[in-house]
């Protein structure tokens, strides 16, 4: 009894890191906080001054791929004085100070699970500004794999088991209960939920590797396979296609899709004629074992709404691909 008294204790205890890099043990407490939301930890002068206008250029930069400006990260700003308790609760933080060196950490854990902190310490307010511009892409990349992995596992808490598109297709996705099979045949897969206004999305369908090139015509290739099938497949009103809207050039980015390379394309979605429009966020999934790409894409409409964590969503879906082998 004593042995599985002692087993439990140890259960709830983790050793840490504290900001200072103290070992200490204790038990963390679970984290907290809306998806894409930080904390940003500073004093009043810095965040006022130069040191917060960097910050808040990189981490409130717009989002890539949205028809209207929404910030990358909704922040909150706190000074250090008021960094105790259940404020270092919050899933994600960056902590920004003075002090008598130049460095820049990225911890987990440090006071609460999961949590992802970055800890900035510059000598002066021009070192601060630098550390930030150096490396922020390596701190936002971490803050967002933090925040999709925390959205999955939302996710994972009641999902939609769609059994004939492993069948059919040969790919699964972790997909919220809240989604509903709005079309289902052999080559084509729309799955819908209804929000307030509008809805969100997913399709998914495939097409021979030669559908789409390299180097300078992948987009365009992206955009006519779009076009085309989408147009053809997706139901709309009488008169009206679905196709990528025109004004606005996509944005293209490359990924891996369980172990597999992809092309990620951001842009804007339009019903032609019909006063439709939204984002879509589309993969391109290279599966050379079947000869195809295997296409996931997620899309919003959504009227008057913000629509980013709508698209996190639709993001934390389709990276949760798995294929056939």
């Amino acid at each position: 009894m004593r042995f599985i008294v002692t087993l439990l204790i140890g259960l709830f205890l983790i050793s840490c890191n504290d900001s200072d890099g103290k070992r200490e043990t204790r038990y963390l407490p679970k984290s907290v906080g809306n998806i894409n939301s930080i904390q940003i930890i500073m004093e009043n002068d810095l965040w006022n001054g130069s040191v917060g206008e960097t910050l808040r250029k990189h981490f409130a930069a717009p989002t890539d791929g949205l028809p209207q400006q929404e910030p990358l990260f909704s922040m909150n700003q706190m000074a250090p004085a008021n960094f105790s308790d259940f404020t270092r609760s919050y899933r994600g933080f960056v902590y920004v100070k003075l002090g008598d060196k130049d460095s820049v950490s990225l911890k987990e854990n440090s006071y609460a699970r999961p949590q992802t902190g970055a800890f900035i310490t510059g000598t002066s307010r021009e070192s601060l500004v630098q550390l930030i511009e150096s490396n922020h892409e390596r701190i936002i990349a971490a803050l967002k794999q933090a925040e999709l992995k925390e959205k999955q596992r939302r996710i994972k808490v009641s999902t939609l088991k769609i059994d004939s598109l492993q069948e059919r297709l040969g790919v699964s996705l972790t997909i919220s209960s809240a989604y509903r099979v709005a079309l289902a045949k052999d080559d084509f897969y729309w799955l819908r939920k209804d929000l307030k206004s509008g809805s969100t999305n997913v399709i998914i369908y495939e097409v021979p590797l030669s559908t789409i090139g390299q180097d300078s015509t992948v987009i365009g290739d992206i955009i006519a396979m779009r076009d085309s099938i989408s147009g053809d497949k997706m139901p709309v009103e009488e008169g009206g296609r679905f196709i990528t809207e025109e004004a606005f050039a996509p944005l293209l980015f490359t990924t891996e899709i369980d172990g597999k390379f992809a092309y990620e394309t951001k842009g804007t979605w339009e019903v032609k004629d019909q006063w439709m429009a939204g984002p879509f966020i589309n993969y391109a999934i290279r599966d050379e074992a079947n000869n195809r790409y295997l296409i996931l894409e997620g899309f919003t409409y959504a009227p008057s709404v913000e629509k980013r964590n709508h698209q996190f969503e639709l993001e934390a879906i389709l990276k949760s691909a798995k294929l056939s082998k």
